[in-house]
């Protein structure tokens, strides 16, 4: 007989407890592969593929998508055995061995692995007795089809047959919507829909005044937790200047025109913004409430604040001390493409030390953003546009850009704050600043 064994939620690491079902990626009476990622979730970090330790057959999902699990609850439950495997060499059915573990690198195997395979229909009769583990609806309601063919019905799941039995519908009336007339248990569920569907209530008129409910759940709750704990906690500050970027612009053109890898804005504000931090290292700390602390970062972690259809993300660039701008140019968009297709890694949006935030490309000029808990501060970037400026003791048209630096008053004075934002602010007007003081 074949083994039943139950995959639950993994540690998915990085503090979360919780994932919500995003799509399904195996259905009832699949047969899946050892490692094969079988449904997709979305944590309050990153939406990530979680894979089985276990090859065998779907015997059960627990879970519809959209619905929040905790970590340890049932995924899916799975027999393994070569009895349950009967197009499957039997070593495909044993499981990978591995102890759940933080999703980041779960799994034997980083490759793709094969694409699942449904086990071939066998023919039973419907009085058919059998026990089978209760999960949750495997699939969306499919609409019952007319009557099929009087006689043994295309049945694959014992659990299919004993919920038809249970409820007292006649496999032969249905038409199944699987395989080769597969009947599958979301073609009885929905000929239970139909049978038990209420008449129609039209909805109180009151209600259409309460407007749309939100859940704060996922990326923008994370991010609501996030901004109200900084809020809470942080007395921030903030100060800014305007820069004539004229210069700095001229540098980037030049060095885009050499040749090789193009640099980025961002690139080369961040280059500064590292520059400044080795002045101003109060500024790359964090607070320990519990000490009572302040502690200085060895390391910049820079993190840059990407908008996506998820919403708000900041993808984090390790080590931004010891990158150059081109460098810097090719990991900002490595970390942008991967959070606009979804594939940001918990790891990619936690540990940063100071946020830089171009809000310019929203063609704003100014902000005050809330600092990105628990770091210390934050570098606000506006648009980059030709004003009226005063060079060399004329009026010209420059290049012109607004600076904001919000801070936490409590790891520095505005004296600190004030001249890490007038660096800043010299190797904007002149980059020669920055060559200087490397």
């Amino acid at each position: 007989m074949p083994q039943v064994m139950e995959f639950k939620l993994p540690d998915l690491g990085e503090g979360l407890t919780e994932a919500e079902i995003v799509r399904w990626l195996v259905a009832v009476g699949d047969v899946v592969a050892i490692d094969q990622p079988v449904v997709e979730v979305e944590t309050a970090k990153a939406m990530v593929e979680v894979p089985c330790p276990y090859g065998g057959v779907v015997t059960a999902r627990f879970g519809e998508e959209g619905q929040e699990l905790p970590v340890g609850a049932p995924l899916i439950t799975v027999a393994v055995g070569a009895e349950a495997l009967p197009e499957a060499p039997a070593a495909e059915a044993e499981g990978s061995g591995n102890v759940p573990r933080p999703l980041i690198g779960y799994g034997t195997d980083h490759s793709r692995p094969a694409r699942r395979r449904r086990v071939r229909p066998v023919t039973a009769e419907v009085s058919a007795p059998t026990a089978a583990p209760v999960p949750v609806p495997a699939a969306a309601p499919v609409a019952a089809g007319p009557a099929g063919p009087a006689g043994p019905v295309p049945v694959i799941s014992p659990l299919v047959r004993k919920l038809a039995k249970d409820h007292g519908v006649d496999l032969r009336a249905l038409r199944g919507s699987g395989p080769e007339g597969l009947i599958l248990r979301a073609d009885v569920e929905a000929a239970l829909s139909a049978l038990r569907a209420p008449e129609p209530v039209a909805a109180p008129a009151a209600s259409v005044a309460q407007g749309e409910r939100i859940p704060l759940k996922g990326v923008r709750g994370a991010v609501a937790e996030k901004l109200s704990r900084s809020r809470r906690e942080i007395p921030d500050a903030t100060c800014w200047v305007d820069a004539d970027a004229t210069e700095l612009m001229a540098a980037r053109a030049a060095m885009n025109a050499a040749g090789g890898p193009k640099i980025s804005v961002l690139a080369l504000l961040a280059r500064i913004c590292t520059a400044a931090l080795a002045r101003y290292p109060e500024l790359n700390s964090t607070v320990d409430l519990e000490a009572k602390e302040i502690v200085r970062l060895p390391a910049v972690h820079l993190g840059f604040a990407a908008q996506t259809e998820r919403g708000l993300m900041v993808p984090v660039v390790r080590d931004a001390q010891s990158r150059n701008p081109e460098s810097l140019s090719a990991e900002f968009a490595r970390l942008t493409e991967l959070a606009r297709a979804g594939k940001l890694t918990p790891a990619d949006l936690t540990g940063g030390t100071f946020t830089l935030n171009n809000y310019g490309v929203f063609g704003v000029d100014g902000s005050t953003p809330i600092i990105n808990h628990p770091e210390a501060a934050m570098l606000g970037v506006g648009r980059i546009i030709p004003k009226p400026w005063v060079h060399g003791g004329e009026l010209a048209v420059r290049q012109v850009v607004q600076l904001s630096l919000t801070f936490d008053h409590r790891v520095c004075d505005g004296g600190t704050a004030g001249g890490f934002l007038r660096y800043v602010a010299d190797c904007v007007e002149s980059p020669a600043v920055l060559l200087r003081s490397l």
